[in-house]
């Protein structure tokens, strides 16, 4: 009497959750102008609030309604090129500094930092996105294989590491920042980002195989540091996943933290 269900494994409840992700976001990819834009927009107003989250376990920050008017600010202006990004930057800047001079609280350099890295960690990466989408005529195939490699080595590392880790290298791969990775993971995420690249360039040749297949291997190589920068932002304030939005992946930053690094 009184027996619990059993609760959905972690990788039961990716499976269901990238069943339903992986079209939509496929589908707005293929779309692309407005509908491209607000998926951006959503992902980097929902990751400018968990790095809000994040930062304001360290530093006195402004509050998260500043830092989603800034946010807006940045990914309609990737998007519609009003003016130079780097005059919305310049204007953060100036705003946060002012800001310092009434306030009290915490070190000044601290919390200018703190801000800075948060808005443009997030803004940089997904106007990246949104930048390579409006690349026309091959925006929609970057992205396409930028998601596919992505996700290949993502699978792949999960699996060879799981399989393979510790059988050919006694040391990890990242063990201060990352106590589970493994070199064998790894390795086995970039052969699966460049066998993705290479199915992908099969089936879509407008980017041409060896292009695809450099784009994909490099995609590999890099990918992990991703996930290890959001680690390493995540241990600093000393929370485990970025937020709790996404069943099975934690929140935006936790699920995009890969391809957010690889797309600038």
């Amino acid at each position: 009497m009184g027996m619990n269900l059993k609760q959905p494994s972690n990788l039961t409840q990716r499976v269901l959750v990238a069943i339903v992700g992986v079209p939509l976001l496929l589908w707005l990819t293929w779309q692309g102008g407005l509908y491209f834009l607000g998926l951006v927009l959503v992902l980097a107003l929902v990751g400018t609030n968990e790095f809000h989250h994040l930062i304001r376990q360290k530093a006195y920050v402004p509050s998260v309604f500043f830092f989603l008017l800034f946010t807006l600010l940045f990914q309609l202006n990737f998007h519609y090129q009003q003016v130079d990004s780097w005059v919305l930057f310049l204007l953060l800047f100036m705003v946060l500094l002012v800001r310092e001079l009434f306030r009290a609280e915490g070190s000044r350099i601290l919390n200018i930092g703190a801000a800075m890295t948060g808005l443009l960690y997030v803004n940089v990466t997904f106007g990246a996105l949104l930048r390579i989408r409006m690349h026309e005529p091959l925006g929609m195939h970057l992205v396409y294989l930028l998601l596919v490699s992505v996700w290949a080595a993502d699978i792949a590392a999960y699996f060879g590491g799981r399989k393979l880790g510790g059988r050919f290298f006694r040391q990890k791969f990242f063990e201060r920042i990352s106590p589970h990775k493994t070199w064998e993971g790894y390795l086995s995420g970039i052969l699966g980002a460049l066998l993705g690249g290479g199915v992908f360039a099969m089936l879509d040749p407008s980017l041409g195989y060896v292009p695809a297949l450099m784009v994909a291997g490099a995609i590999g190589v890099v990918s992990p540091v991703g996930d290890l920068v959001e680690s390493m932002f995540k241990r600093d304030a000393g929370v485990k996943d970025s937020s709790g939005l996404i069943p099975g992946h934690g929140g935006v930053l936790d699920r995009f933290d890969t391809v957010m690094f690889v797309r600038p």
